[in-house]
């Protein structure tokens, strides 16, 4: 059974619950299966790294963690707020748009 997520990677979204709230930051990568999103410079956690080579690097890393993607809200390209979004077909094409009331704008 496949998932549907409401972003796509590239997408310019905002974090609407949880510890990060209010950050933005663009999707990186989308995982449709579990539900989950990578975001840019937001849910950072620390990883802890062990050199396997010799002449490698250990250390703590910072590292960008997965969330839900139900926390996320795509920020509409033209009028620039948090918004849902819709489908149209137009042309035999699916387009998403903006659920805004005076917006309305296309996007991919």
């Amino acid at each position: 059974m496949s998932k549907k997520v409401h972003v796509k990677s590239g997408d310019t979204v905002i974090v609407i619950n949880g510890k990060d709230r209010g950050k933005t930051g663009k999707v990186m990568q989308v995982s449709p299966s579990e539900g989950k999103v990578i975001v840019e410079k937001v849910n950072i956690v620390s990883k802890h790294v062990k050199p396997r080579q010799m002449g490698e690097p250990g250390g703590i890393l910072q590292a960008e963690s997965a969330m839900y993607a139900d926390k996320v809200q795509l920020i509409c390209p033209k009028c620039g707020k948090p918004t849902r979004v819709g489908h149209v077909v137009e042309n035999g094409k699916k387009m998403r748009v903006c659920k805004k009331k005076d917006c309305g704008a296309k996007f991919e």
